[in-house]
């Protein structure tokens, strides 16, 4: 297999397949790239497929900023049963026929699930409850009921309507804040209906402005084709903050990790230096007038 270099630093974005979770995703890249340096971010259940952002190296540093944008979803809701966790994964706890639920009711609650909303996550999250991962919870057999949380859905739109029996699938697209649950989403608009919902399918297109169309597949583990190129992390920065330009001095003080008298274009920016590199990512102090470091790359 050719491998690329194991100290490159950068990002992958990738068309996660169905089955694997996010963390396996994260294990085939690694024995694909030679480092165990490797995070990603915006987890994806194993039903679920599209767009994962992966980090190698240095860039795994940048994760947990590049999470936070907002996203887009296609999606798949099945009206008339409720699930364990609320998608296909989990045992249905109950079925209601839908069939007499007419078109101006499903767009009636849909519209009271778009904007801003106050969302309680599924129980079988990766929220953690008193040190614990709230789904690890569920699997011991505990009752767990997390607090709703504020969110944004600003697009939910019925793609397609299907009629099948006692059920209805809807085809959909959500495009959401950070820390919305499209399976919440389902769950909620089903309840409201009064006929149960969950998530029969999930493929994730966008998160900010990191697209499906240059998601790349991930070779097999045995395959022999090589490994695919990293985003350098100076175009990582440029799709996902406002750039500075620093020059030698300035960069000199970033590696040590000092404030800098910069007037920033945001509330977080990537610094690149005269090599074109990123090698900090600094969000202005209103306290002392001046620029503090977020992370530093290098």
């Amino acid at each position: 297999m050719n491998r690329l270099d194991n100290t490159a630093s950068g990002l992958l974005i990738v068309d996660k397949p169905a089955g694997l979770t996010s963390q396996q995703v994260v294990g085939r890249c690694r024995h694909l790239l030679g480092t165990r340096k490797v995070g990603h971010a915006g987890t994806l259940d194993p039903m679920a497929t599209g767009v994962l952002i992966v980090g190698v190296n240095r860039a795994t540093r940048l994760l947990g900023h590049l999470a936070m944008h907002d996203k887009r979803y296609l999606a798949t809701i099945r009206l008339g049963a409720s699930t364990t966790t609320d998608d296909a994964e989990g045992e249905v706890v109950a079925q209601t026929d839908a069939s007499g639920v007419e078109d101006e009711q499903v767009n009636a609650g849909i519209a009271g699930l778009t904007g801003q909303i106050d969302q309680v996550p599924s129980s079988v999250s990766a929220i953690k409850v008193n040190g614990q991962r709230a789904y690890a919870l569920v699997r011991k057999g505990q009752d767990v009921t997390l607090a709703a949380r504020r969110v944004t859905v600003s697009d939910f739109t019925v793609l397609a309507t299907r009629r099948e029996g006692p059920f209805i699938d809807l085809d959909v697209t959500v495009e959401c804040t950070s820390g919305t649950y499209v399976r919440a989403l389902a769950r909620d608009l089903g309840a409201g209906l009064g006929v149960g919902g969950h998530l029969t399918a999930l493929r994730r297109t966008r998160i900010g402005r990191y697209l499906i169309d240059d998601a790349v597949q991930l070779p097999d583990r045995d395959s022999d084709q090589p490994a695919p190129p990293l985003m350098p992390m100076a175009r990582a920065a440029e799709l996902s903050f406002p750039v500075v330009h620093i020059d030698a001095a300035q960069r000199q003080a970033v590696g040590y990790g000092k404030p800098l008298d910069l007037v920033l274009p945001g509330p977080l920016a990537g610094l690149v230096d005269e090599q074109g590199e990123l090698v900090a990512l600094y969000r202005p102090d209103e306290r002392v007038g001046r620029a503090r470091p977020a992370a530093v790359l290098i």
